[in-house]
């Protein structure tokens, strides 16, 4: 059997005077270490993307974090504050992939911004900034300190009963790091609740009606995935649903 195919999503970057479609290293070498998959990357091409042919190639497809954040009108938003990064192309390109790939039954891991991308491709909606919701806490990270500092456990999430992430874990609630600043605000049509951090924000969420494994989670699983058992599990859980399908 030959390596299960995972297309992984790019964000739309200008770097000096040209364009770029890219992604994180720790995403790529995550499909690589912990599931033993063929990483490709998904161009941000918008409605050029042959997402047909896309589907017919790949056997999962992974939705990365981002330090852009969706634009509000795909979920009817306000405007954003002045100079918040956004990419309208990764937008155009994941939003209807999301439910494509759903539909056509291709295992699907989405984390963070992906996670966020997937509630609004099920016509949920977004908080843009947590630390200013009354009652929620700061789940952004701590810029001072280095990337472990960054990215080490920050808060506990509260795993639900039946869910993806129950038959993943024994344990009722697992520690998880922290690093974004959009959140789920209300829960996208079919989706399930999947973890809940102390403050009530939605952590993780799959879809109910799904023909295959369709997770997404807020924090960063990639990080050290095969140090971190509860992170390892989550990409075997999708690594095997990919080999499968393969």
């Amino acid at each position: 059997m030959t390596k299960p195919i995972i297309g992984i999503s790019t964000c739309y970057e200008q770097q000096g005077m040209f364009n770029y479609h890219q992604t994180g290293e720790k995403y790529i070498t995550a499909v690589i270490n912990a599931i033993d998959g063929f990483p490709i990357l998904i161009p941000a091409l918008a409605d050029k993307l042959d997402s047909d042919q896309l589907l017919a190639t790949v056997d999962g497809i992974m939705l990365t974090g981002s330090y852009s954040n969706v634009e509000p009108h795909n979920y009817n938003g306000n405007d954003s504050k002045p100079n918040t990064k956004h990419d309208p192309r990764r937008d155009a390109t994941i939003l209807p992939l999301i439910t494509d790939a759903v539909d056509a039954g291709i295992p699907l891991l989405a984390i963070c911004r992906g996670f966020q991308e997937m509630n609004v491709a099920f016509n949920g909606t977004l908080h843009q900034e947590i630390h200013e919701v009354d009652g929620k806490e700061d789940h952004r990270e701590d810029a001072s300190l280095d990337l472990d500092g960054q990215y080490e456990f920050s808060h506990s999430v509260s795993i639900a009963e039946n869910g993806i992430l129950s038959h993943i874990t024994d344990n009722k609630e697992e520690m998880v790091n922290s690093v974004h600043w959009q959140g789920v605000d209300e829960l996208g049509e079919g989706l399930n609740i999947e973890a809940v951090s102390p403050d009530g924000l939605i952590e993780a969420a799959s879809v109910s009606d799904a023909k295959n494994f369709a997770l997404g989670v807020q924090w960063h699983p990639e990080w050290k995935v095969m140090d971190i058992p509860f992170y390892k599990a989550i990409f075997e859980a999708f690594g095997s649903a990919c080999k499968e399908t393969r």
